[in-house]
């Protein structure tokens, strides 16, 4: 009994101290062979913080269910929600900058460019047609009035209809993308707290529209972070008062 005792004591330090970690390394997301060093980790939950060694890797205390956040110059910061504490391979995308006053006199363009058709300006192109591309303008004049009646109210239309088709396809791709597997891989939410959890936090067309490309998998680990915060009746759907009769 007395050597028991003592080994529980020798023992228990080391169980105190020991600290739980997880491990990866991170390369570049076009050239996937390249390894990137001086890489931020961020442990959103404890708030600590490492970075990537001269090989890309890194080493940062978490437990499962942390938020892991990665940043560099000129990449996407991207974020890990950690289901289990194995090694990881991280990629980040390259950031892409506009140019501004740039000089554009005597550069030569690709043909392949300056001939490209732009959908949608063909699109626009159809207003001024008739719906026809072959068919003429009216150019054709009575007292001076050009013979242009009606079409205002089919170009709104004409435009009205591109919108639509352009939010349909915005759509599409969200329901693709924010689907129930996806969610349940990052986050393993199933049953009625996944359904919840898709009707609480689907992203709107005008936020995909606005972040192009829309980065879903960030998006998922973020709402997640705000879902965990919610109580038990927050993560319901409330139902809608009864009519009362007449």
């Amino acid at each position: 009994m007395y050597k028991l005792i003592i080994f529980l004591l020798l023992a228990l330090p080391i169980g105190l101290f020991a600290q739980t970690v997880t491990t990866g390394t991170v390369f570049d997301f076009s050239k996937k062979t390249i390894s990137l060093p001086g890489v931020t980790i961020r442990n959103l939950n404890s708030k600590k913080s490492t970075s990537t060694n001269k090989e890309g890797k890194y080493t940062i205390a978490a437990n499962i269910g942390d938020l892991l956040e990665f940043s560099a110059v000129g990449y996407h910061t991207d974020t890990l929600y950690l289901t289990n504490l194995l090694n990881r391979t991280i990629y980040l995308p390259v950031k892409t900058n506009s140019l501004n006053d740039v000089n554009v006199s005597a550069v030569r363009m690709n043909s392949q460019i300056t001939d490209a058709k732009d959908p949608l300006a063909e699109k626009y192109t159809l207003l001024s047609t008739g719906g026809n591309l072959n068919r003429k303008r009216m150019t054709d004049k009575v007292g001076g009035l050009n013979l242009n009646l009606g079409y205002g109210k089919y170009k709104r239309q004409q435009r009205k209809e591109a919108d639509l088709e352009e939010k349909e396809m915005y759509l599409e791709e969200i329901d693709d993308n924010f689907t129930a597997k996806a969610i349940t891989d990052l986050t393993k939410l199933e049953g009625e707290e996944l359904k919840n959890f898709m009707i609480i936090y689907r992203p709107s067309v005008e936020q995909v529209k606005a972040e192009r490309p829309y980065r879903y998998t960030y998006y998922i680990s973020r709402a997640f972070v705000a879902w965990k915060k919610l109580s038990p009746q927050e993560r319901k759907l409330q139902d809608l008062p009864k009519l009362k009769a007449n």
